[in-house]
């Protein structure tokens, strides 16, 4: 399996195939690059270069004592861009993952990056404070820590059900999809998804919203009740230079699994406009 290995000897794990324009993606939390299966395999079939990786801790990437945090990521990231010399790339995010391209953008070297893509993203920053009176407490991040530490095995099989909108009327669960959800939690590191917790509910990307100067493309569910719209892609819209906001009627936080085909090809729409 492809790995790159990054300046503090982490193994980051990636998928790259195809040829074309580059896309990149970048996945949530606690999951891997497999969550983005759907969208690989439909833009390989469209004639592009796809490429994932596994964040550090997550996945089948390192499983690191330290370096959880938003810059740390960046680094990784960068780390393989410039492993594979990528150019010209369009990078997609999707919760956390759209931080990290947020955090990511914002400093890359010109002609890297071509346009950027946020679902259901986490910025501008979810943490409530006196400044950000409509963000989640931090009451609600330390209860997600207490219970990884109470039991990370059960509190997977039960995030993923608000996660992709299955307590909704008329929307069951799929057992298929909530089980995937779980492996691909369960293979990653406890102190990693512990850790990315604070990452991406308490870093301020506001300053890199601002700085970002190619076309963005920001995706979010309005039923979405993990990163709820108001506080994240409404505020996020207003910061970017050049960002378009598209608003999905009912549509949760896992968008990109439970309504890929209308995800996929509004996607590909904005990759080639």
């Amino acid at each position: 399996m492809p790995y790159v290995t990054t300046p503090d000897n982490t193994q980051i794990f990636y998928k790259d195939w195809g040829k074309g324009q580059p896309i990149v993606f970048h996945h949530g939390w606690p999951l891997s690059a497999d969550d983005w299966d759907s969208q690989l395999q439909f833009f390989l079939l469209q004639g592009y270069r796809v490429i994932a990786h596994d964040r550090r801790g997550h996945g089948r990437s390192s499983q690191t004592s330290g370096g959880h945090d938003m810059d740390t990521y960046v680094a990784d990231v960068n780390a393989l861009v410039e492993h594979l010399d990528l150019r010209d790339a369009v990078h997609i995010g999707h919760s956390t993952g759209g931080g990290e391209v947020a955090h990511y953008v914002a400093q890359a070297t010109p002609g890297r990056v071509a346009k950027a893509v946020l679902i259901g993203a986490v910025p501008p920053v979810m943490l409530k404070s006196p400044g950000n009176p409509g963000g989640t407490p931090k009451e609600v991040f330390d209860g997600f820590r207490q219970q990884l530490l109470d039991g990370r095995a059960s509190f997977y099989r039960e995030v993923p059900i608000p996660f992709y909108g299955f307590n909704r009327d008329g929307a069951p669960p799929q057992q298929g999809i909530v089980d995937n959800w779980w492996r691909q939690g369960m293979m990653g590191a406890i102190n990693a998804h512990y850790d990315c917790i604070k990452a991406f509910s308490e870093t301020d990307f506001t300053e890199d919203l601002k700085k970002i100067d190619v076309p963005v493309l920001v995706m979010h569910g309005d039923d979405d009740q993990i990163v709820p719209i108001a506080d994240s892609a409404e505020l996020s819209i207003t910061l970017l230079r050049h960002g378009t906001l598209k608003v999905y009627k009912g549509y949760p936080h896992g968008m990109c699994t439970t309504h890929a085909g209308v995800i996929n090809q509004d996607l590909l729409a904005f990759v080639r406009s």
